[in-house]
């Protein structure tokens, strides 16, 4: 029996754990769902670019930048978390799915430094790394790859750049846990995002495919996986209308789905 433990992978213990925790999450979905809908009707100060709405999320601010003032902005919050030294500092990098994580519903006990850009790429990602090189995170999760796939971006080409993004963190973050997360489905015949056509030319088999590279990847660098795909897809493997606003943003239902994987998560660490 011990020789077995011994040779049994330790990345593959845990993402049989988490795949068994992450089931966890729908079950609980339900009771917050109820709890969404009487908080989203009650909050009504909070601005556009951390609140996504019943409808595609409307352009907030930041929106208005050009790219390099974006980076300007996340460089100055970057400084602040950095001078401040948060306790527990937990980091979102990606790009607008992470961006319009509403604050409110993050897990507690926590301060968050959101770095997403919307439209961000992995290879976008990987070269402004470096701005919050001097923070001291406990956590960085990462979810990337959305806008490669339709921008065109073979699939080699974005998993060698979360490769160089997984490396990067581990060197320059050694004591925080980095954890890559899968990249969410698509709404199939049900998009209505402006985009649609683009959006349609990638099946959900190859998003499929490529998370589970992902996920092998992860394992070799060493980091955690966090595989939320399950959680958003219905019978057909489409991306939930529910859990979505146009079959690629998500809902308040969506977010609320992903807030219930990191709680569990980050409960456990």
């Amino acid at each position: 029996m011990s020789t077995s433990l011994k040779t049994f992978p330790v990345w593959a213990f845990f993402s049989l754990l988490t795949n068994g925790i992450l089931m966890l999450a729908v079950i609980l979905l339900i009771w917050q769902q109820q709890r969404s809908t009487a908080f989203f009707s009650t909050t009504s100060s909070v601005s556009a670019v951390s609140q996504p709405q019943a409808v595609t999320p409307e352009l907030g601010p930041r929106h208005k930048l050009n790219y390099q003032q974006w980076l300007d902005i996340l460089q100055q919050e970057a400084n602040i978390a950095a001078e401040k030294r948060p306790q527990r500092l937990s980091i979102l990098a990606g790009d607008s799915l992470s961006l319009w994580f509403p604050t409110e519903l993050l897990p507690e006990n926590r301060n968050w430094l959101n770095q997403a850009i919307s439209g961000e790429t992995s290879y976008g990602l990987l070269k402004r790394l470096n701005l919050f090189d001097r923070t001291q995170p406990e956590v960085i999760f990462v979810m990337i790859g959305i806008n490669d796939l339709i921008r065109g971006v073979k699939d080699e080409v974005i998993l060698d750049n979360q490769r160089q993004i997984m490396s990067y963190l581990r060197r320059v973050h050694p004591k925080a846990q980095i954890v890559i997360q899968s990249v969410l489905p698509h709404g199939g015949e049900e998009v209505t995002w402006e985009g649609r056509e683009r959006l349609l030319a990638i099946t959900n088999t190859r998003i499929r495919q490529l998370n589970q590279q992902l996920q092998n990847i992860a394992a070799k660098q060493g980091v955690k996986y966090l595989d939320l795909y399950p959680l958003f897809t219905n019978k057909q493997g489409n991306l939930r209308p529910d859990f979505s606003t146009d079959g690629l943003h998500l809902s308040p239902a969506g977010y609320i789905v992903w807030r219930t994987a990191l709680q569990i998560y980050t409960n456990g660490e």
